[in-house]
């Protein structure tokens, strides 16, 4: 089986809204960091003035991580792991075939059985449809070539 990767996002950004990215997010640092070394004197008074750089610099490492590529999430499915990477600021998580139990497949999610963990489960969004069937297909793929259970269900409200 080859390495499958399917993006989690509707849509990629262009290689010019990346260079934007990366210019907002190191202008919003060097502004908060100006106010810090320059303003000084002003920020002993003013306490709200921190939040601000706090908020300013937080923002803009992130707009410099999008930019670069760092908070795409996505899940890539290959012979002998799937890779999944579901949350911005968390790190990925690497499954094994080893680790996996059982996989659940939902309409709308797939759960993931851990051997030690209870449960990890990826959830679809009704914006972007036309990953889930290719994504739900790669993952029965993958369980079937490694011997993991694999169970269709259907969601009961």
């Amino acid at each position: 089986m080859e390495k499958k990767h399917f993006p989690l996002e509707p849509k990629e950004n262009s290689r010019l809204v990346m260079i934007f990215q990366i210019i907002f997010g190191i202008l919003c640092i060097a502004i908060a960091l100006y106010w810090a070394i320059f303003q000084f004197a002003s920020l002993k008074a003013d306490s709200t003035m921190w939040i601000t750089i706090v908020f300013l610099v937080g923002f803009g490492a992130y707009q410099v991580a999008a930019g670069f590529g760092k908070i795409k999430k996505f899940i890539e499915i290959g012979s002998e792991r799937i890779i999944l990477k579901q949350n911005s600021f968390l790190p990925k998580a690497d499954l094994k075939p080893s680790d996996l139990e059982k996989i659940d497949i939902y309409p709308l999610s797939i759960c993931f059985h851990m051997t030690k963990k209870k449960k990890m489960i990826l959830r679809f969004g009704l914006n972007y449809t036309e990953i889930i069937n290719p994504v739900k297909d790669a993952v029965a793929e993958f369980a079937g070539l490694n011997g993991i259970s694999v169970e269709e269900k259907k969601e009961e409200i």
